[in-house]
């Protein structure tokens, strides 16, 4: 019996090559690729024949990993997902986990370690390694909410990322808490949840996560 294989990765380089490699296990069969979860769940939703196995990027463009990862582990119970990925910290492995990853590895992973990964999956249903287990072990003891990130779409509140955008601006709290009729020391409090949650340590850090992570819009600083 084969396992069926998709591959979700905006990187088609990447994509490309994972799939020829993977490819050369007889194992494996590579029935999709798609270049964001958009693209992924249109897929699933066509298909005749739902893959054993997504191995999933989670920075992708329409759709992220996280946010495709969620649907799919409630609308296609029976798909395993491992996410594949650039992001090696625990908040991330904690977060892929919670939404319902049977499995999670960076993408410098050596070809072996994918292959077992895979097949540990599919007959076993899960694989974490001892590093995914700590992560897996800080989950068992924290706060859901401490699992998420930033591509998760709750991941900041509205009113946070009105605020973001101000600080973005180089407004003061003063002049915040005025265009948004708040109080100043809201205003704060607010901002002291964005440096906690994003994990920088002063505004300039957080503009600077902002952008690369594309909270905001560019529009709003040119």
């Amino acid at each position: 019996m084969k396992i069926k294989l998709i591959l979700a990765d905006d990187e088609e380089l990447f994509r490309v090559g994972m799939s020829h490699i993977l490819s050369k296990d007889p194992e494996i069969d590579i029935v999709f690729q798609a270049s964001n979860g958009k693209e992924l769940l249109e897929y699933l939703a066509s298909c005749t024949t739902l893959p054993d196995i997504i191995v999933m990027d989670i920075k992708m463009p329409e759709l992220n990993g996280v946010e495709a990862t969620k649907t799919i582990h409630v609308v296609y119970p029976e798909i395993s997902i491992i996410a594949l990925t650039t992001y090696n910290t625990k908040p991330f492995i904690r977060n892929m986990i919670d939404v319902g990853a049977a499995a999670y590895l960076v993408k410098n992973s050596p070809t072996q370690k994918v292959m077992h990964t895979i097949k540990q999956v599919f007959y076993n249903g899960f694989y974490y390694d001892s590093y995914v287990m700590e992560a897996v072990k800080g989950l068992k003891n924290s706060d859901k909410s401490e699992a998420k990130t930033f591509f998760d779409e709750d991941f900041i509140t509205q009113r946070e990322k009105e605020v973001l955008e101000l600080i973005c601006l180089q407004k003061t709290s003063q002049e915040i808490a005025d265009a948004l009729f708040i109080s100043k020391r809201t205003v704060e409090v607010h901002r002291k949840n964005l440096l906690e949650k994003t994990g920088v340590k002063n505004l300039a850090g957080l503009v600077v996560f902002a952008i690369q992570n594309n909270l905001i819009s560019l529009n709003i600083i040119e």
